[in-house]
């Protein structure tokens, strides 16, 4: 994975930030996946959405599948490259963040 893949996730940051946060506490399914994301982040992904990102998440490399006995069920979790730019688009948000609210304290840019 290069360095520009780690930087950042892309235009797709939102979706793919939340999944990649949720695949964190362990290994799920797009209907848990989308359920976990609700109640943590109060956020709907529509289907398309969530598979669109989970597919390009899985092309990425920062997630992949994992073997299940249920057939219509596809688990995905997290990989060490998915922890690693989780980590680096994160910790980018949470600059800006703190950035933002310093201004709106009336605080040094």
């Amino acid at each position: 994975m290069d360095d520009k893949q780690l930087a950042g996730l892309g235009r797709y940051s939102g979706p793919a930030t939340l999944i990649l946060s949720s695949l964190a506490a362990g290994a799920k399914h797009g209907y848990a996946l989308t359920k976990d994301i609700e109640q943590f982040a109060g956020v709907h992904l529509a289907p398309g959405t969530l598979y669109g990102a989970l597919t390009r998440l899985v092309d990425q490399g920062l997630i992949e599948p994992v073997a299940s006995d249920d057939d219509r069920r596809r688990p995905y979790r997290i990989t060490a490259a998915g922890s690693e730019a989780l980590q680096l688009q994160l910790s980018e948000q949470r600059r800006v963040a703190e950035i933002g609210l310093r201004r709106l304290a009336g605080g040094a840019p």
